[in-house]
């Protein structure tokens, strides 16, 4: 699988509306086959950062998310809302889900 970490810093007077304005994207990605998961979180730290984990099953997967309709609109709608340009983490990993944290197991 694909699978991406990105941080995005919003303007400060945008970043609680930022879940609301990036919905259409996030729905429409969620969506996509081959798409894992595309999940949002807010830092606790600094509430004008969300960090987005996403993944995808394979390259093809991926390729056709960056190519897709709504990943260029959104190329064009969400940038005015951010304070910088997002800095990514993406790797290639073998399977497909989540694996249990064996060191914090919970019966």
């Amino acid at each position: 699988m694909i699978f991406i970490t990105a941080k995005f810093r919003i303007k400060p007077e945008h970043a609680d509306a930022w879940p609301e304005i990036s919905r259409s994207f996030t729905e429409a990605t969620r969506a996509e086959d081959g798409c894992l998961w595309f999940d949002w979180s807010r830092s606790v730290d600094d509430l004008d950062e969300y960090v987005l984990v996403e993944a995808f099953v394979d390259g093809e997967a991926g390729g056709r998310h960056v190519n897709s309709d709504h990943f260029k609109a959104a190329q064009g709608v969400l940038p005015p809302y951010l304070a910088e340009t997002p800095r990514i983490v993406n790797f290639d990993v073998p399977g497909t889900e989540w694996s249990a944290l064996g060191e914090m197991a919970v019966d």
